[in-house]
């Protein structure tokens, strides 16, 4: 995926491929180069479009109420969560858009009473597949287009929730003239079933459908009662199938081992598959390739003997080597139930490497291992023409298990980067992989690249392998824990294939930017209608991990009293079926200021702006440019909407956005764009992973979370500060990508009591955690410990801060006694890192005073 943007002189080690960055044509036309953040001169406009989550901080009160639910024991019997954290949609504007008591409430022009929607409508600004960075519009063009802020969504197209969409097996009804979808929003004639189109006004017949004795019989059609719909073509499913959430099965997978790992690492990847192939459900077939200077395919018709059909490594497969496959007595995929002792017995006979060579200098040909993978997955059909591509038994995932870069055969580099030829060399094989990458994906294929242990992989070349695919790339610090739980979960992580996204809003509204996975779709592709103003992307895969950012801008002043936002994803899913999902919502406009920030999301908003940021922080360098803009726009968004102070040049920052700051400055010094991760490869991963993932994930990624253990096996939620490492107590940080449990050195020293401790955290940890990918490595250590550095490298350094801004941020501290005070005020070590407030002090180039009510009035020059 590209920008769409004049190309820049690349350095000659290239960072790997981003997600997509797509400009909407009508974007470019009358605007300049993007921005991320204002600058000197800029202009309130937001920036041209490109195509490139656990709940948020809670609100604090004082003093801070511990949790009253005690945290289950076991994660088998479901219990309340033991701590109320704000969601997504803010308490302070869960009511922004509800209408006065007077007033009806019009659904397809039927006058229902105000509260009694139908129920599987949810309130028009809040759906589980789409969020706001605010629940209402901002008429002034000006002031919504500015681009500190900005306007825009997190949209999670392939989200499956208990209460999914309808499903409904039939065509659906669109627009003649924008190819918008009806919906609950249209106005309908019920004497003649004229429905009129919320994006275009267009009035379209619906053939004597829509034509119904009373209004409200409208809402036996799905599509006009709900705001989210599922349009299902059978394709290739079994007569009187019954549809389930196709997420959640497992497709066909292939297991590549890396042959060249020494024994330590061979033996805990070794427990990660055999612990792999037992949580697979019977009926998934698998199939299994090692690779190193040669490929060997694994045959399962040999009962428990281990036997294999090597093809060398040092070019692609020959289509009569793959011929000699497909048409032989081998077997290469096969059902579990059928086949789990042999490959119990296959990787049992693994083997270490024994050649006394670096293990960045052994061969591996990951690219020949993987197209052997396909020519297998493709079947008898790659003697048949390219537009030939599906097989029945659902799309493919290819888990490649990975200790080293792909150095033998094609798409690979040579052993050292001093290679006097090795920028020319890497660039040839980005594009290769990026080659096998669409291949994979245009047979429906997903390939996860799950790689570990100490020697480089060599990211930028794997990237686009992973990329293009619709698939990961993730790094390990070993085979054991961590890395096994992914593989596992990247192997039942279905998805659906050959997806196309599209959006449309009103003409009040224009697309400016789109992040997330996929690459823009050409015109050619998918079905265009006289006047389709929709923005459509081609998605690589369609998983319930993913999301976009959908950045938005007004053309002008709005007059309308509502804006119309349509989000459609067409994908096959793991029976080839065919499906058509419709989210359509719609949000009330406003005049005033203040109504307009009441109703701002502030943990969606820092993601969309984080979103903005990483995607431009390509190198080192560009991290540290990334830092400064993010103070810019913090001193912008205060300067725009915040008041001025009476008699003075300070600015008080809009409260209404208080923790938006903060979290914005926890993505500054963390693991994004921050230094706490000394490998660029590591940071680049994470970016990606960032770019890419849902809006839980990427909360997590962007602030942390910080969860007390108290007294009773309860936990407390506090903010992330160092006045939280208090040696009494233990101590969770969930950062997305890693969690960490610190036991205070006080805590430690009571075998029973850090035990007990220790395990309920651990079981919290995994709760957390329960359902994310990748899952995150779980660590705990103790105070002093070298480990430990993790967890306080995470923490803003609040103990810098005088003693009534450290009450007033963490009022926690009000409920220890002085002995405690003065202990842990002697336990924190001096570092050059500022706290909060001293940032916004230093770093950016004004004056700031903050009072007392921190989160109420801090001021801004």
């Amino acid at each position: 995926m590209e920008e769409t943007t004049p190309p820049q002189p690349q350095p000659a080690h290239a960072p790997p491929p981003f997600p997509a960055v797509f400009t909407p044509p009508s974007a470019l036309s009358s605007r300049g180069s993007p921005s991320t953040g204002p600058g000197p001169g800029s202009s309130p406009a937001a920036a041209p479009a490109h195509f490139s989550t656990p709940p948020g901080p809670p609100v604090f009160s004082s003093p801070l109420r511990p949790a009253a639910v005690p945290f289950r024991a076991t994660p088998a019997s479901p219990q309340p969560v033991p701590f109320a954290a704000r969601s997504a949609y803010s308490s302070s504007s869960s009511a922004a858009v509800s209408l006065p008591t007077s007033a009806p409430h019009f659904l397809n022009g039927a006058a229902t009473p105000h509260g009694h929607l139908p129920s599987s409508a949810p309130p028009p600004e809040e759906s589980p597949y789409v969020l706001f960075s605010a629940h209402k519009v901002l008429k002034q063009k000006k002031l919504l287009n500015a681009p500190s802020l900005g306007f825009g969504a997190l949209v999670s197209p392939g989200r499956e929730v208990t209460a999914g969409p309808v499903a409904v097996e039939r065509d659906p009804r669109r627009c003649l003239n924008c190819g918008a979808y009806v919906n609950l929003y249209c106005d309908i004639l019920i004497s003649s079933g004229q429905w009129q189109c919320v994006i275009c006004k267009n009035q379209n017949g619906s053939e004597g459908e829509f034509v119904v004795s009373s209004k409200h019989d409208l809402l036996q059609w799905p599509e006009l009662a709900s705001s989210a719909v599922n349009y299902v073509q059978p394709g290739n499913r079994r007569p009187g199938f019954v549809p389930v959430p196709e997420m959640r099965v497992s497709g066909p997978v292939f297991i590549l081992i890396d042959e060249c790992l020494d024994e330590a690492h061979l033996q805990h990847l070794q427990g990660s598959l055999h612990a792999l192939v037992d949580s697979l459900p019977p009926t998934s077939r698998v199939g299994i390739i090692s690779y190193g200077r040669t490929v060997s395919v694994y045959d399962f018709s040999e009962g428990t003997a281990v036997s294999m059909d090597v093809l060398p490594g040092n070019k692609s497969p020959t289509r009569e080597s793959l011929k000699a496959l497909i048409y032989g007595t081998g077997v290469y995929l096969s059902p579990i139930h059928a086949s789990l002792p042999v490959a119990h017995t296959i990787f049992s006979s693994l083997r270490p490497y024994r050649l006394s060579v670096p293990e960045v200098s052994r061969d591996r040909c990951l690219g020949a291992a993987v197209e052997v993978a396909l020519g297998i997955i493709q079947g008898p059909s790659m003697e048949l023409s390219r537009g030939i591509i599906k097989r029945a038994g659902g799309n493919y995932r290819i888990l490649v298990c990975a200790g080293g870069p792909s150095t033998f055969g094609p798409g690979s580099v040579p052993h050292s980067v001093q290679h006097p030829n090795y920028a020319y060399l890497e660039k040839t094989a980005m594009k290769w992989m990026e080659h096998l990458g669409h291949e994979a994906q245009r047979h429906s294929t997903v390939v996860d690249i799950l790689c570990a242990g100490t020697c480089p992989v060599r990211v930028p070349v794997l990237q686009p392998l992973a990329k293009c695919s619709g698939g990961v790339l993730l790094l390990h610090d070993d085979f054991g824990e961590a890395f096994g739980v992914n593989l596992q979960r990247a192997s039942t992580r279905a998805a659906g294939s050959h997806g196309l996204f599209e959006i449309r809003c009103s003409d009040d509204m224009l697309v400016t930017q789109v992040i997330g996975p996929g690459e823009e779709a050409s015109p050619d592709s998918h079905e265009t209608f006289k006047h389709d103003a929709s923005f459509c992307i081609n998605m690589n895969s369609v998983e319930e991990t993913q999301s976009f950012s959908v950045s938005m801008e007004a053309k002008g002043d709005i007059k309308n009293d509502y804006v119309y936002f349509q989000f459609a994803v067409l994908y096959s899913n793991m029976y080839q079926a065919e499906i058509t999902r419709v989210i359509t919502m719609r949000l009330q406009t406003v005049d005033g200021l203040s109504a307009y920030l009441a109703s701002v999301q502030d943990d969606v908003a820092s993601v969309i702006i984080g979103k903005r940021a990483i995607l431009r922080a390509r190198t080192a360098s560009d991290s540290i440019d990334m830092r400064l803009s993010i103070d810019e726009r913090i001193k912008d968004i205060a300067h725009k909407f915040g008041t001025q102070v009476p008699k003075s040049k300070l600015y008080r920052f809009p409260k209404e956005m208080a923790s938006l700051p903060e979290s914005l400055f926890h993505l500054r010094r963390g693991a994004l764009l921050g230094s706490i991760i000394g490998h660029e490869d590591e940071r680049s991963v994470l970016r990606n992973l960032f770019l890419n993932a849902s809006f839980d994930l990427s909360l997590r990624m962007l602030a942390p979370r910080c969860i007390m253990h108290r007294e009773g096996g309860t936990f407390e939620e506090l903010p992330a500060y160092d006045l939280a490492m208090q040696s009494n107590a233990a101590v969770v940080l969930d950062h997305g990508t890693d969690i960490f449990i610190w036991l205070g050195a006080e805590l430690a020293t009571q075998e029973g009591q850090s035990a007990a401790a220790l395990a309920a955290c651990r079981t919290l940890a995994e709760e957390l955690s329960e359902q994310r990918f990748p899952a995150p490595r779980i660590i705990s250590f103790k105070e002093g410990s070298s480990q430990a550095r993790y967890f306080v490298s995470r923490l803003i350094p609040a103990h810098k801060d005088p003693t009534y801004e450290q009450e007033s941020r963490f009022p926690q501290l009000r409920t220890l006694a002085p002995e405690q005070r003065a202990r842990l005020k002697s336990s924190f070590i001096h570092f050059d890192d500022h706290s909060f407030s001293e940032s916004l002090v230093k770093n950016m180039p004004m004056p700031c005073t903050f009072g007392l009510e921190w989160r109420e009035i801090y001021t801004i020059k």
